[in-house]
């Protein structure tokens, strides 16, 4: 495997986003093969002794195990780093690992995490669960209210978490106030930027230190394969993530690898689409249900945050119903949409958080958040918006909304 000739790091930077994720981080095997080469290997093959004791060294350039590295994923991480604007990337096998992973491999017992708490619902399990088993303190607060996160700092604070806009009820976190409330105690920001992905938002450049994707989501986008991802310096991975992530067995498989090169080549025409279909439907619903949230509209409570930013205002929406029967009644008529628990597909896909997603946090919890029995989150795909919005139009008439 060689780098594509003349072309280095310092010069994939300056190529544009579509340019990025066609051609960032390619290498070529001597056949000169166009498609990133898929290496099924677990292992590594070399010329002498004295150069596989130099590559465990870290002297010499290549590959020796791929539980720590691979050509394939190594690809997929570079070309990652290049959208996100990130000196590592490590890709994971799902998204949860890369949460995980990002948390874990720089906390232990003693230490203290502040955490919005409108999290995707296992994202809350570690919060509420995991860490505290391993002596790690954690606070939750309203991740939208500045003021409550900095009264929950402490002199041992090391993490701020969050997501933004929020699953499933979009709430908007400010990146660069509270970036700069946690950096002024030393602590570190890692964003799950999954319902945003790389196309609408970049959180480092609002001050985030470590960003996590489910690139099950939108980088995929087709609902193939799992993989996760954690974006970072390289000061961080050298401190902290590298160890934890060779030792521990986080690294995605190179079939997943490649599958996800597939889906960065159409990622910023797919989430833009995605975005226009969104905006429509939205409007079309505002109309029809009792409440509606999409970042994208005059009347979301932080619309002007959400627009400073993102880019547009995404592919998912929530609506609530009056209840969980009308909820469950509306899913069941629906006939081209897909119930499911997935979201950043090609296809539309809605599902009812309170029983799937977010079934695990306390009910009283879920009230406290915003997740309402008849809430509906809807991940809106690339079909004609009209198509979706006739399915949903009699669908609304069959429960006599």
């Amino acid at each position: 495997m060689k780098p594509r000739t003349g072309v280095d790091r310092s010069i994939t930077q300056k190529w544009r986003p579509a340019t990025q994720a066609i051609r960032g981080g390619t290498m070529r095997s001597d056949f000169g093969e166009t498609s990133e080469a898929l290496f099924l290997t677990s292992g590594f093959s070399y010329e002498s002794a004295d150069e596989v004791a130099a590559r465990f060294r870290g002297e010499a350039e290549g590959f020796t195990y791929s539980r720590q590295t691979n050509p394939t994923v190594a690809m997929f991480e570079e070309r990652m780093a290049l959208l996100e604007g990130a000196e590592v990337a490590r890709a994971t096998a799902t998204g949860m690992s890369a949460m995980a992973t990002a948390l874990l491999c720089q906390l232990k017992a003693g230490d203290h995490v502040v955490a919005a708490r409108a999290l995707f619902g296992s994202c809350r399990w570690l919060v509420d669960t995991l860490l505290p088993q391993y002596g790690i303190e954690t606070t939750v607060v309203d991740g939208r209210d500045n003021e409550a996160w900095a009264a929950a700092r402490r002199p041992n604070t090391k993490v701020f978490f969050l997501e933004t806009p929020a699953n499933p009820t979009l709430d908007i976190v400010d990146l660069k106030a509270v970036s700069d409330l946690a950096h002024g105690i030393g602590a570190k920001v890692v964003v799950d930027n999954v319902f945003a992905t790389p196309v609408l938002q970049k959180p480092m450049e609002l001050g985030a230190d470590i960003v996590c994707y489910s690139a099950t989501k939108h980088i995929d986008g087709q609902g193939r394969v799992l993989g996760g991802v954690i974006l970072c310096d390289k000061k961080f991975d050298d401190e902290h993530l590298f160890a934890y992530f060779r030792h521990t067995g986080q690294i995605m498989a190179p079939f997943n690898a490649w599958v996800l090169l597939k889906g960065l080549e159409t990622l910023d025409m797919r989430v833009r689409q995605m975005c226009r279909n969104a905006a429509q439907v939205a409007d079309f619903l505002s109309a029809r249900v009792p409440t509606l949230l999409y970042p994208g509209r005059k009347d979301f409570p932080q619309h002007a945050l959400a627009m400073q930013q993102m880019s547009e205002g995404g592919t998912i929406l929530s609506f609530h119903m009056e209840d969980q029967k009308q909820a469950f009644a509306l899913l069941n008529a629906l006939e081209l949409i897909d119930i499911s628990n997935n979201i950043g597909d090609s296809r539309s896909l809605a599902t009812h958080p309170s029983s799937t997603t977010h079934k695990a946090i306390a009910v009283e919890i879920q009230r406290e958040l915003g997740i309402t029995p008849g809430m509906i989150r809807l991940s809106v795909g690339l079909e004609d918006a009209q198509d979706l919005i006739e399915d949903l139009d009699r669908a609304l008439k069959v429960i006599s909304l």
